[in-house]
């Protein structure tokens, strides 16, 4: 994680400064730079911006930072000798705590203290005298729960995903001893299979690796916008 967190500021510092360079060079951004800022452009504008509306570039830093953190611990775990951070449910479950707390405290902020009570204690609009307090019986569980399960779902989800493909390429690489003792043909052909596979399977977890990252942030900038704009 400490690894991680230092290839995001490194990233982040280099980048800005090869930038500057070029720009004052007189020169259109060019090489991992450009890379890197078009990257940076897309989780700002196309994540953060697109889904939390009015008001989500203030949001932007965290959610930019969030999706390479993640990256960055779901990729070292493709290294030789590496380990994938994001396969523990401590990790998962602190961004995720660290998501919930982003939702809720801005939420409150946004709307006010009776505004923010309006999303625990919930009514459906137009009911009135019993059937609205009947009705609030019945939907604040509900919101209640809603919270909880929003954070517990981002947890749940990134842990799972990046811990099942590790589970796939072991039980793969495991079926060449299983065969180990058996005719030489077998044995060849199992390995081959087996190598063939896990070949295959580290690309699409390279794949799920971006891909985690994006949703991880995609839906916290939901969950913020829809706190953020409840009204």
């Amino acid at each position: 994680m400490l690894l991680a967190a230092f290839l995001v500021w490194l990233t982040m510092f280099l980048t800005g400064r090869a930038l500057q360079k070029q720009r004052a060079a007189g020169g259109a951004p060019k090489g991992l730079p450009s890379m890197f800022e078009s990257m940076v452009l897309f989780v700002r504008n196309d994540v953060a911006v697109a889904n939390i509306g009015h008001g989500g570039a203030k949001f932007a830093p965290y959610i930019m930072t969030m999706f390479f953190f993640i990256l960055y611990m779901n990729l070292l775990g493709m290294m030789p000798w590496g380990a994938t951070a994001t396969g523990n449910l401590a990790v998962t479950g602190a961004l995720a705590l660290t998501a919930f707390l982003t939702i809720e405290i801005s939420g409150m902020r946004a709307l006010g203290p009776s505004g923010y009570l309006k999303t625990i204690f919930f009514a459906p609009p137009g009911t009135t005298g019993a059937t609205k307090y009947l009705m609030m019986m019945i939907m604040t569980p509900v919101e209640i729960i809603g919270k909880l399960v929003k954070p517990f779902a981002l947890c749940l989800r990134l842990f799972a995903n990046m811990t099942a493909g590790h589970f796939v390429i072991l039980s793969l690489l495991g079926l060449i001893f299983l065969f180990g003792a058996g005719p030489p043909a077998i044995r060849w052909g199992v390995a081959g299979g087996s190598v063939f596979f896990v070949l295959f399977m580290m690309v699409l977890e390279l794949l799920v690796a971006f891909l985690q990252a994006y949703i991880f942030s995609l839906l916290t900038s939901v969950f913020i916008g829809l706190m953020q704009h409840e009204h």
